[in-house]
């Protein structure tokens, strides 16, 4: 028999990420669940004991401080070992975004265990979803509040190598676009970049030289700079504006890298616009200088 403490509850399928089911669960020797499929991801975390986990047609001795993860639609098997059988804590989960957060921990089918020496930690977020058991807007935002705490817990002690097939390489390369394409605004810095894609900066470089030919630097200026004429065209803000706008808190230095992407200085590349496109750009110019000055009163 297995000694458990489960929960489940109603979710909207088309949340990004939500809470299907959790428990903690005691078992007896030799327990066993399927083999069997599941509709939706189950990451399960041992806190004591040992036992097995089979998908894929491989299987996985596993002991405490290391978890498993149950791929929607996939045939499962796990059991409790004789003589020291597990006692593990598990949620269930689903949502638009789930696929995409299991890919970036690393999980997958291929790769279905993983180890996290934050057991103190992981049951405590269980236990929380645990006591906060109602249908409530309450506990139902806890709840899965605490899925992307626990997803975090996992995270952190996972180690990311970088990966050579193409495929990858797109991907930190994509994501450190979409990152610059956020916060060209802000003083960020490649260093940045690096940090938030996950991989060092030289590694970093290597991508980009390597999928686009040019380095991270040279991405973020030219994006700052494109975004940069936009507000030239479009606006009559003052060149300090246009440079605090576009991430520069220093006009000069903006002044300099605008001159070296275009072969003139701001202010000569905005005489030189025609006149009619700016006189026609007058009600767009009104709505962006706008939200330019809402955005700089909020920082």
């Amino acid at each position: 028999m297995e000694k458990a403490y489960k929960l489940l509850f109603n979710t909207e399928e088309s949340d990004d990420l939500y809470v299907y089911c959790c428990g903690l669960s005691k078992t007896e020797p030799k327990h066993s669940f399927g083999p069997a499929l599941k509709p939706h991801f189950m990451i399960h975390y041992v806190l004591s004991g040992k036992g097995s986990f089979t998908i894929g047609g491989k299987k996985y001795p596993l002991t405490e401080k290391y978890g498993f993860l149950i791929v929607p639609d996939e045939l499962a098997y796990y059991v409790s070992d004789e003589k020291d059988p597990w006692t593990y804590a598990w949620i269930g989960f689903g949502g638009r975004r789930a696929k995409a957060i299991v890919s970036q921990l690393g999980l997958s089918i291929q790769q279905p265990v993983f180890k996290s020496n934050k057991s103190k930690e992981i049951y405590n977020l269980v236990k929380d979803m645990i006591d906060h058991n109602t249908f409530s807007v309450e506990d139902s935002l806890r709840r899965n509040g605490l899925l992307s705490l626990f997803l975090s817990e996992i995270a952190s002690g996972l180690s990311v190598t970088p990966r050579s097939d193409s495929g990858s390489d797109n991907e930190y390369v994509n994501r450190a676009q979409a990152y610059v394409r956020s916060n060209y605004c802000n003083p960020i810095k490649v260093t940045d970049i690096a940090s938030y894609v996950c991989i060092n900066r030289s590694y970093l470089y290597t991508l980009f030289q390597k999928t686009l030919g040019i380095s991270p630097q040279q991405y973020l200026t030219s994006y700052r700079i494109a975004k940069a004429v936009e507000l030239l065209q479009l606006t009559d803000l003052p060149i300090e504006s246009v440079a605090i706008s576009c991430g520069y808190s220093d006009p000069l230095v903006f002044s300099k890298a605008f001159r070296q992407e275009k072969g003139l200085s701001p202010s000569k590349y905005r005489k030189s616009l025609p006149k009619s496109d700016h006189a026609e750009s007058k009600d767009h110019l009104r709505q962006v200088e706008q939200l330019i000055e809402e955005h700089n009163l909020m920082e």
